[in-house]
């Protein structure tokens, strides 16, 4: 292993020059979390340590705590929604350097197959996440590789910063959906990726931004975020409600962001002829059944969207004009990893995003 390059001497110097003992919080069975001490002796030439300041709890990790998560078996350890401060850098690192503020792309690809070499990553032939090859960001501290490390602007705090990659990934849904002015849209689930997703339709012009969710404050927080009329799925028929709103026509654009086989047919019967469904929502039972004739009777298109192909440089200065604040409805130390993600799984805690901080 290659040495460290330090941080100048402010208090920080003494410790990361030893090796570094790390809590990194794991789910070993369906809702129960322990901590794993891992110790960190050096870096590799193209390697960064940050200490985490805060790491939000994605809907991928509340999959993982069901012990659902159709890519991620247990045991796992969780985050990857994470800001922080760079403790150490490898001997050739030179775009980062020790003491930034940061967030990180949590991708792991070859850089090697045919996509790589064209510059699409999201479709590497072998892309994996930090969470499910390594360590999670439940953590004290996150080595990751330097290509993946953006600064943080003055304008984002830790909290905020750790948000970048759920905005990341709805900027990739949008731009897939290739979502243009004055088109309706409709969005099925009122989640943080839900939500996101219709500040970046608002932000690429979208004419109207419907969100549907069962929970009545989520659906208020999603219209002070960008979403144009809200309906509560579980009160109304969404399908009545979209040729209501839309005079029979349907939407332009659709995106699924939760994951069940109701709400991937409620993302295609809503279309318009010629529209497009975004899948963005993670199936814990991925098999699904679907009129397919609607396929044909209405030619339209339904496509899934994962993680990020150069989008986080847009989410974070798309995010100095949304209020991503609002996002955040709990904070926790990390030491409570548990209470955190039980918090997050409870549909009565009203709980958008949850971030869990480590101790100082």
């Amino acid at each position: 292993m290659a040495g460290f390059k330090p941080l100048p001497d402010n208090g920080w110097r003494e410790a990361i020059m030893k090796p570094v003992l790390n809590r990194v919080g794991e789910i070993y069975e369906p809702f129960k979390i322990r901590f794993l001490e891992r110790e960190i002796t050096g870096l590799a030439p193209d390697e960064v340590l940050i200490k985490v300041r805060a790491s939000a709890i994605c809907g991928s990790d509340l999959h993982i705590a069901r012990g659902l998560h159709p890519s991620a078996p247990l045991p796992v350890t969780i985050g990857h929604e994470f800001s922080g401060d760079v403790a150490a850098v490898g001997e050739c690192v030179e775009r980062v350097k020790a003491g930034q503020r940061v967030t990180v792309e949590p991708c792991i690809v070859c850089g090697k197959c045919d996509a790589c070499r064209r510059g699409d990553y999201c479709y590497c032939e072998n892309i994996s996440f930090t969470y499910r090859n390594g360590d999670g960001s439940m953590a004290d501290y996150v080595v990751v590789k330097e290509p993946y490390v953006y600064e943080l602007p003055e304008y984002l705090t830790y909290e905020t910063g750790a948000l970048m990659e759920p905005l990341a990934v709805a900027t990739h849904a949008v731009k897939r959906a290739d979502v243009r002015l004055g088109e309706s849209v409709l969005i099925i689930g009122a989640g943080a990726i839900g939500m996101m997703t219709a500040a970046m339709c608002r932000r690429s012009g979208a004419g109207e931004i419907i969100i549907a969710d069962v929970s009545d404050h989520r659906l208020l927080a999603a219209l002070e975020v960008g979403a144009t009329k809200a309906v509560n799925s579980g009160r109304e028929d969404l399908e009545r409600e979209i040729a209501s709103i839309t005079q029979g026509k349907g939407v332009d654009k659709s995106f699924e962001c939760v994951g069940r086989e109701s709400c991937f047919n409620q993302a295609v019967m809503t279309l318009k002829k010629n529209g497009t469904a975004t899948v963005i929502g993670i199936y814990e039972k991925p098999v699904v059944s679907f009129p397919a004739s609607r396929l044909i009777t209405h030619e339209i298109h339904v496509q899934g969207a994962q993680s990020y192909c150069w989008d986080f440089p847009i989410a974070i200065k798309a995010a100095k004009d949304l209020p991503m604040e609002k996002f955040i409805t709990h904070t926790f130390p990390l030491s409570r990893l548990e209470e955190a993600v039980r918090t997050a799984l409870d549909p009565n805690s009203k709980s958008i995003k949850v971030v869990v901080k480590p101790e100082s």
